[in-house]
């Protein structure tokens, strides 16, 4: 039988305050291994170190809900009974705990999009790109995994909808972006993928990092020519049924 949960009635500093009246959303078996599946992501990204402490944060689109990472609680911490969701709206619909503070743009993404997954980190490397280019070179064929030269979206001030309107500009015809000062964020039609491309974008990054260390040499790049070809070579890379 699926439980009912109750959205607190208020939360007067959060973004995703919910309207006064009551709301509940059914967490089915579904919703509850999204959930599930979300915090093992979420887990990840420490492990990884991709993200420290409370820093990032993990959505998943189930139907028109929208599961996220609550704020400012670590992620082993949480439980299913801690499962938090909004509606496209941004109205808090599941659990009691409020939103990442980064949910105007997880949201922008989800209606701008496909997106069914969303992971956002503060991963070192790709963070310290984010301050010297505008767009990350394309150092390695897996740049065509992401749907080409990763972008970096001008810096603006955390969980604003000014970020959110640079990430999707960012974002067009691409999978992942950087935002700039800040970290990375990338989407796809799982959370596995989703983290799949987090951590491609973090490679990329560290090995330009790395390439360009040397005091007299400079990284080769790829052309334009020669992603298109990689792109149509990963459409066969893998297992297919």
């Amino acid at each position: 039988m699926a439980e009912q949960r109750r959205a607190p009635e208020n939360h007067p500093d959060s973004p995703a305050a919910p309207a006064p009246e009551e709301v509940t959303e059914e967490v089915t078996e579904e919703v509850a291994e999204a959930w599930d599946d979300l915090v093992a992501t979420a887990r990840r990204t420490v492990a990884d170190r991709l993200v420290v402490g409370t820093s990032g944060n993990v959505s998943v689109r189930v139907g028109d809900l929208v599961l996220v990472t609550p704020t400012g609680v670590p992620y082993d911490r949480l439980t299913p009974a801690d499962a938090t969701g909004v509606d496209l709206a941004g109205r808090q619909v599941l659990g009691t705990l409020r939103p990442t503070s980064e949910l105007p743009l997880h949201l922008a993404v989800y209606r701008a999009t496909d997106a069914r997954a969303i992971v956002h980190t503060h991963a070192v490397h790709a963070t310290a790109v984010s301050t010297l280019v505008t767009e990350l070179p394309p150092i390695h064929y897996m740049t065509a995994a992401l749907g080409g030269p990763v972008r970096v979206a001008p810096y603006a001030t955390y969980g604003t909808e000014e970020l959110a309107a640079h990430a999707l500009t960012a974002l067009t015809d691409r999978t992942a972006c950087l935002l700039q000062n800040h970290g990375t964020l990338a989407h796809a039609p799982t959370l596995a993928q989703a983290y799949d491309r987090t951590a491609h974008l973090e490679y990329l990054c560290h090995l330009w990092l790395t390439a360009t260390t040397h005091p007299t040499l400079t990284p080769t790049l790829l052309t334009p020519t020669q992603l298109t070809e990689a792109t149509k070579a990963l459409t066969t890379y893998g297992q297919h049924p």
